[in-house]
């Protein structure tokens, strides 16, 4: 059994203790996505403000429960709402990756009857 380094080792959303994703299991998350009938979203960051820490935050009251800094990136287009095919979204990221080759891209999906991001996964580590 290994156990986790946490030195120099970010990690980040769902599956990020596993190996990159390749394009076919994305695609396939992306069906679940579709078939649970949810909005899928691609948001990206450059690494330096990818993750939340006190190096890189500034903090008006000291870290808190709750406390929002670096968990919002910037969307990649609007939300794909109607998305109806695995295909539309691997077109998207990589479009995305090409564009911004040096920051982390992640897949978010949105339920649009609870109002809340319910998944979201790296599809590019820089």
């Amino acid at each position: 059994m290994k156990v986790w380094n946490p030195i120099n080792n970010k990690k980040f959303e769902t599956f990020s203790y596993l190996p990159p994703l390749t394009d076919a299991q994305i695609s396939k998350q992306v069906d679940m996505i579709i078939a649970k009938g949810l909005s899928p979203c691609l948001e990206f960051s450059a690494p330096e403000d990818s993750f939340v820490s006190s190096e890189n935050c500034v903090r008006f009251s000291g870290p808190t429960a709750g406390y929002q800094d670096n968990r919002y990136w910037t969307m990649w287009k609007l939300p794909m709402f109607g998305c109806s095919d695995a295909s539309q979204v691997l077109k998207e990221v990589a479009e995305c990756r090409k564009t911004f080759p040096q920051c982390y891209i992640r897949l978010a999906a949105f339920d649009s009857v609870k109002q809340v991001q319910v998944i979201s996964f790296l599809v590019q580590r820089p």
